[in-house]
């Protein structure tokens, strides 16, 4: 059922009406919805599908367009999350076989009536969405969340271009992105059997690709070039990053200042205070985002690694985590000498866009990845899994933004790696100067004219002329 449409739209009559589903996690929500605002202000009328469940963990419903409509699936778990939902081969099942039920029982309903949905925009991770878009004889937009060079790689495992498992020595090459040893891979890459589930969810966003009417991915044209012009030669890709908030980037949607939608409450009034007396590029930010969770010996050494840098630094560590895994009394000692601030949750974007901000210590997943780019932070990358180690490889040797922290034997970066890499990143100018030329590149990107601007223009322009047909 509609959760709610936040008054009239500011469009009298909306050029065209665009469903949006994305996958049911804080770190996809996110992109879609950003993508949904750039098409809502080029007038088309925006429906955003969750799954029951999500809707009710959403800590902030405060959308900045009233005119964004929320509507919602079912996973077949309404009532009570399942365990481990994204990593469980039980719970994807059942996403796809009851969501694909009740996402098509929702667009027989938004088929009809003045303003009639005419393409559903899906997360890649869910290709059933367009099985059903197109038995409901809409069009599909598939829109990866991910970099183009990580979907290459999982395209060539798809394709049997990549054998698993990978051999010891074995490097992947594929064109326009940087040779990937091993350790460079996607985690499900590198260890298929961690989470065979996963794998083969993300090996399948290419099992019907080729029927999408559209490929939309979260990037930045000039950011990846080579790899997107290599992939334009199979699909027609177009890219429409970086979805983060206008009025960090164009400044267009001067209302778009945040998200919107979160799962945690932000402790934003103590981290500004904070921030607001400490020196320009001087602190150091730490987050590893939503889901990752540190092991308790990596927890302690980057404790003693933010401690030895002799910086201020912000940094995020979960109440879950704090009493078990920080050092004793650690956070009594930041917080008496004026050395740290430890919080649950901040308002990322507005830490990373503060003068203060000096690196960010990072999981590089994307979407945090994306944000540092855009506001010109240079990255302290400490990757844990999923795309996040690609991720990392490229922000070091692709872009040189940043640098990878190193790990030991047993798979933990020591305190002198950390206080050693955010030395380098807080005191090197080079790595500076290439984050505000990239920095620059994503403000164009998204401002009239620019190259995602354009793409967006484009996609508007088929769906208005589909509408019209139709």
């Amino acid at each position: 059922m509609e959760k709610s449409e936040r008054g009239k739209g500011k469009h009298n009559e909306y050029k065209a009406h665009c469903l949006l589903l994305p996958l049911p996690a804080q770190g996809h929500i996110n992109p879609i919805l950003q993508f949904s605002k750039r098409l809502e202000a080029k007038g088309v009328k925006i429906t955003i599908a969750i799954t029951n469940f999500m809707l009710k963990t959403l800590q902030d419903f405060s959308i900045s367009s009233p005119h964004v409509s929320i509507q919602t699936i079912s996973d077949g778990f309404d009532e009570e999350a399942y365990p481990d939902a994204l990593i469980s081969q039980v719970y994807l099942q059942n996403l796809r076989r009851v969501g694909s039920q009740t996402l098509a029982q929702l667009l027989r309903r938004l088929r009809v009536g003045r303003f009639p949905v005419s393409c559903v925009v899906y997360d890649s991770f869910l290709p059933w969405a367009l099985d059903v878009a197109k038995e409901e004889r809409v069009m599909g937009a598939c829109f990866f969340t991910q970099p183009c060079a990580v979907d290459a790689v999982y395209y060539y495992v798809h394709e049997g271009l990549i054998e698993l498992p990978l051999g010891e020595n074995q490097v992947i090459r594929i064109p326009g992105v940087p040779e990937l040893e091993p350790g460079d891979a996607p985690s499900f890459v590198f260890a298929p059997e961690s989470y065979p589930a996963v794998l083969e969810m993300l090996v399948n966003q290419f099992s019907n690709v080729e029927k999408a009417d559209w490929i939309l991915i979260n990037t930045i044209y000039e950011l990846e070039h080579k790899i997107i012009d290599w992939m334009g030669k199979l699909w027609a890709v177009r890219t429409v990053g970086p979805t983060i908030p206008s009025a960090y980037l164009d400044n267009r949607l001067p209302d778009d200042r945040e998200y919107d939608l979160s799962m945690f409450k932000p402790m934003t009034e103590i981290c500004m205070k904070w921030l607001d007396d400490q020196q320009d590029k001087s602190v150091i930010y730490v987050s590893f985002g939503s889901l990752v969770s540190l092991q308790g010996q990596q927890m302690e050494e980057l404790a003693w690694g933010l401690w030895k840098s002799n910086k201020p630094f912000l940094w995020i560590v979960r109440s879950t985590e704090e009493a078990n895994k920080l050092p004793e009394n650690f956070v009594g000692m930041a917080t008496e000498e004026g050395r740290g601030l430890v919080v649950t949750w901040c308002p990322q974007l507005q830490v990373l866009a503060h003068r203060s901000l000096g690196c960010f210590v990072t999981h590089c997943g994307w979407n945090s990845t994306l944000e540092a780019i855009s506001l010109g932070v240079p990255m302290v990358a400490v990757p844990q899994w999923s795309d996040q180690i690609t991720n990392a490889k490229l922000v070091m040797d692709a872009w040189k933004i940043g640098v990878r922290v190193k790990l030991d034997e047993k798979g933990v970066a020591k305190r002198e790696e950390m206080e050693e890499c955010i030395r380098r990143v807080m005191g090197e100018e080079e790595m500076r100067a290439n984050m505000n030329k990239w920095k620059q590149v994503c403000r164009e990107a998204m401002e009239e004219g620019g190259s995602s601007d354009r793409n967006i223009q484009d996609f508007v322009s088929c769906l208005v002329s589909k509408s019209m047909t139709n």
